[in-house]
């Protein structure tokens, strides 16, 4: 994922439509569950699509007439890669660790063992900031994995 950018709204509400799916969807059906949010024009989501593809944040895939549309990135990579994005921003050593202090501050109780367990995992490991070598970076099964054979 090359330089990230937050999403607008409407980008977020269509990345999050493609994400609870599952699936690859049409312009038509990701309008359809949105306007069951706020009235949108057809060619707005379509519009929205095609920029999303040209970000590389979903593939267009073509298929009969219509295209299909199917997330590059799994959510928890795309929130992840965003949070490394963030804090790489931040180059004074006290600023960054006041960032992840005020992270650390936002955390619940079961995000905070997550977070020792990260910590213990990556501390096995000589260099930390890589992925564990136990740790796949696309798990069989997400968005990113389904689409190998797919033709655009």
């Amino acid at each position: 994922m090359s330089t990230l950018k937050r999403l607008g709204d409407l980008e977020r509400s269509i990345m999050d439509h493609l994400w609870d799916t599952g699936g690859p969807q049409t312009v038509r059906q990701v309008h359809h569950a949105l306007c069951a949010q706020r009235h949108l024009a057809y060619t707005t989501v379509m519009t929205v699509l095609h920029r999303l593809s040209s970000k590389d944040l979903v593939v267009e895939i073509r298929k009969d007439r219509a295209y299909r549309y199917v997330p590059t990135h799994t959510r928890d990579e795309m929130v992840a890669a965003l949070m490394a994005e963030a804090l790489d921003q931040v180059t004074d050593r006290g600023c960054r660790q006041a960032a992840l202090m005020q992270f650390v501050g936002r955390v619940g109780a079961e995000e905070a063992e997550a977070l020792r367990s990260a910590l213990a995992e990556v501390g096995k490991y000589p260099l930390a900031g890589r992925v564990c070598p136990n740790r796949p970076r696309h798990v069989p099964g997400t968005p990113r994995a389904a689409l190998s054979g797919l033709r655009r």
